[in-house]
């Protein structure tokens, strides 16, 4: 519980919700077969360990780390032990012939769940790492929904952002065109999804940056004007699971915001983590200052923190889950609201996106202000804030 109170609170957000399913969640996962793509990762492995705690007849994890998927069995085998059903992991990349090859030598699943992604800001600063994201989050989304509709998948999730509502980035915009196709798709198999807020302390986040610098006995920084909205790992894999078992199809499903669910800056959590482990965050005007008196102020019980205004581009100035033109369903859960979509999608947009990203890639070289450019033609109101600055220029 002790990253609940960092963010502010002191319960969990769907406890209500998962004890009142519980007997169903049992029961359909007990008799089903489940594989978890990307299910490495930090919502990957908190959606991992839900399925695998109700004993599935089958889970197979699909991950390209290796590591974090040791690490996820480790963890499994440390918390729960073993089931009866057949669990297995492959370390594979979901883009490659080897993944291919192993669908077609199993492939027989109930539901299939998507949690790889290109999930940092950060990940825009460049043409190719750009091009990479829209390979991940929207042509290798489509390409494992296909291959779940050639081998009768009952479900499929996908999970989404919250940054994918009116999106300032284009890690928010991919997200909504995988939406797009998504939705193409939601005629050929049943697709739910969740949108939520950022994962405290999940892998590569800035939450998951204190517990390194404080490792490295370096400064902590963190944009003291930014508010999200947090939910920690366990409930980012209660969210997923409650999706992808009880969506309907075109379902996106989003944490209910509450009294227990609100904004925090990361200057506050900061403080916070600091005070819990028995510092005082000491304030510094810039870089060079916090470097310096890391020699000195923690053996004084202080910690040197540098808390700035934000200037990088795509941040975006507050958070929302959904926007003024979708329908919701506020009454069927405690906590969990529900976007309900109705099959709509211009075929001629999604083929006008696929075959300019192929001529780019035959090209073999793009600038970034060809993708914009396209998502723009996708997202007509896109809020692309362009700052000229990224996040791998700060410390």
């Amino acid at each position: 519980m002790e990253t609940l109170n960092l963010i502010g609170r002191n319960k969990l957000l769907f406890t209500n919700d998962i004890r009142k399913n519980e007997l169903e969640l049992q029961e359909i996962v007990s008799n089903s077969k489940f594989l978890v793509i990307g299910g490495a990762g930090s919502i990957g492995q908190a959606v991992t360990k839900e399925i695998f705690k109700r004993n599935p007849l089958k889970l197979h994890v699909v991950d390209i780390s290796e590591n974090n998927m040791v690490e996820l069995v480790r963890d499994i085998r440390s918390s729960f032990g073993y089931i009866d059903g057949d669990f297995q992991t492959f370390a594979l990349d979901i883009g490659s012939e080897e993944y291919d090859a192993f669908i077609k030598s199993d492939g027989e699943y109930d539901y299939v769940l998507n949690l790889s992604a290109l999930k940092h800001v950060r990940s825009e600063k460049d043409p190719f790492t750009l091009m990479r994201m829209i390979q991940v989050n929207i042509f290798n989304t489509e390409k494992t929904i296909n291959q779940s509709i050639a081998k009768g998948v009952k479900k499929y999730f996908c999970v989404s952002t919250d940054k994918a509502a009116n999106p300032v980035n284009m890690m928010g915009a991919s997200k909504r065109i995988m939406e797009m196709y998504l939705m193409r798709k939601s005629k050929d198999i049943e697709i739910s999804t969740a949108r939520f807020a950022n994962v405290a302390f999940s892998d590569g986040s800035l939450l998951h940056g204190f517990n390194q610098r404080i490792q490295k006995r370096q400064p902590i920084v963190a944009p003291n004007d930014i508010k999200r909205y947090f939910v920690i790992p366990q409930e980012s894999g209660e969210l997923c699971l409650m999706s992808c078992i009880f969506g309907e199809n075109r379902d996106i499903f989003f944490p209910k915001l509450s009294e227990s669910l609100h904004l925090i800056t990361f200057a506050e959590i900061a403080k916070k983590f600091l005070k819990n482990l028995g510092y005082e965050p000491f304030l510094c005007k810039d870089e060079n200052e916090a470097r310096k008196l890391m020699e000195t102020l923690p053996a004084e019980g202080k910690w040197p923190c540098l808390f700035t205004e934000s200037d990088t581009t795509g941040e975006k100035d507050f958070e929302e889950f959904f926007t003024d033109l979708e329908t919701l369903d506020m009454n069927r859960f405690e906590n969990l609201g529900v976007i309900k979509n109705k099959l709509d999608f211009d075929n001629t947009k999604l083929e006008f996106f696929t075959n300019s990203i192929l001529d780019l890639k035959k090209d073999g070289f793009w600038n970034k202000k060809q993708l914009v450019e396209l998502f723009h033609k996708m997202i007509p109101d896109f809020g692309h804030k362009e700052t000229g600055k990224y996040l791998d220029s700060k410390m």
